[in-house]
């Protein structure tokens, strides 16, 4: 679960500092990504970790629910059911961008 939270902290910050150098832009949105990685103070290593972060987000997600399952979590119905709609609206966040 913290380990979940780092990942959810990283995402955002450097989903900030990506998005106040991006042009959202049809004309001129993969110039502004160049512009992240070529131009930008460490932009590319901004954008690397922002982009193998979520990636690492959902291996910490999945690994956390495949200990839930182990240790019988599923039995606080509760609890499960929350999770699982928080596990529905990561992925649909993920999906959208």
């Amino acid at each position: 679960g913290s380990l979940v939270g780092l990942c959810l902290i990283s995402q955002i910050l450097t989903g900030l500092f990506l998005a106040m150098h991006y042009t959202p832009d049809v004309e001129s949105a993969f110039a502004s990504v160049a512009h992240i990685c070529r131009d930008v103070n460490f932009g590319w290593l901004i954008r690397n970790l922002h982009a193998n972060g979520a990636s690492f987000f959902f291996i910490c997600i999945y690994s956390h629910i495949g200990r839930g399952l182990y240790y019988g979590s599923y039995l606080y119905k509760e609890t499960w059911n929350i999770g699982v709609v928080l596990l529905l609206l990561v992925m649909m966040t993920a999906f959208v961008g």
